[in-house]
């Protein structure tokens, strides 16, 4: 199996060193259609120059991945969908960001946990990705600090959980700060931090009229076409404008050419059914050819295909 690991600053990848170009699959663990359809595209993917995706065991908005049971041990349906994905990905040479808490606006968490089931929780997926012998994995334990920052779960003590059942898999934080020693590197909110890499694991253009994740994919819809009472989903799902386009190609650019990995978030990605999550590429972000193919084809003709 390909091992990643970090070392002297830098995220390598069987021993040399990994610059991550990915997507955020963030409902891929959703139902074994959705999994099976991500495994379906990790070819379409890596052909494009992609060498990257993550998923999470809980929550999701919209999703509501219920991947923990009450007391914090794994809920093996959603187990057995991240084994498929993190093996397919391994005979391509993929890392996968496991991510343990996404606390959020999800129904997919306890309020009833206290530090020690979030920590049960980390520790259990740590364990499980050891007891598998995955090594091509770096776990991300609470997205966005999202927990530490309703719960006031210690994202230091879940890094500490984590690395206790499986001491050698990379272990990340995700708050605004910068990651505890014991973290091996930051993701999106975090802080750049000395001597640790850093990967923007959820890249959004900026300039989305009203923020990407809020009245941008959000706003009222008074056709009650995305938003039905039986399901809550995303707006403006795949569609960019040219100039949202521009600066999500910036910010790519700025983040890889300075060692920073940088991973594409998108409604297009993220929506539940009846509208997603679409893990084909899609088109060209144009309301009538909506999707995230522009993106992908960007980093193919900048970087080429990836290739184990």
């Amino acid at each position: 199996m390909h091992t990643i690991s970090v070392e002297n600053g830098s995220v390598l990848l069987d021993g040399a060193y990994f610059l991550a170009k990915g997507l955020r699959c963030s409902n891929g663990l959703y139902s074994d259609a959705a999994a099976d359809d991500l495994v379906s595209q990790l070819g379409v993917y890596t052909a494009h120059g992609l060498n990257c995706i993550s998923v999470f065991i809980m929550g999701n908005r919209f999703g509501n991945v219920m991947g923990y049971h009450p007391d914090g041990t794994l809920n093996h349906t959603y187990t057995q969908r991240l084994e498929r994905i993190i093996e397919a990905a391994d005979r391509l040479k993929m890392m996968v960001i496991v991510g343990c808490l996404y606390w959020g606006e999800s129904e997919a968490k306890y309020d009833s946990w206290t530090q020690k089931e979030a920590e049960r929780a980390v520790y259990e997926t740590a364990l499980w990705l050891r007891t598998k012998g995955y090594t091509n994995v770096i776990i991300d334990v609470d997205n966005e600090g999202m927990a530490l920052a309703q719960k006031g779960f210690d994202n230091r003590a879940l890094v500490v959980s984590a690395k206790s059942a499986y001491p050698s898999c990379p272990v990340a934080t995700n708050f605004i700060g910068l990651p505890p020693e014991e973290a091996d590197l930051g993701l999106h909110f975090s802080d750049k931090a000395p001597g640790k890499p850093y990967i923007e694991s959820e890249g959004v253009p900026e300039n989305a009229p009203g923020g990407y994740w809020v009245k941008y994919s959000r706003f009222e819809d008074p056709g009650n076409t995305y938003r039905r009472a039986d399901v809550l989903n995303y707006n403006h799902i795949g569609i960019y404008t040219d100039e949202m386009k521009t600066d999500q190609i910036n910010r790519t650019m700025a983040h890889l050419e300075r060692g920073y990995g940088y991973m594409l978030a998108s409604t297009w990605l993220q929506a539940v059914p009846p509208f997603g999550p679409n893990h084909t590429l899609g088109g060209y972000g144009t309301e009538t050819d909506p999707g995230i193919r522009w993106w992908a084809e960007f980093i193919l003709n900048r970087y080429g295909p990836y290739s184990k």
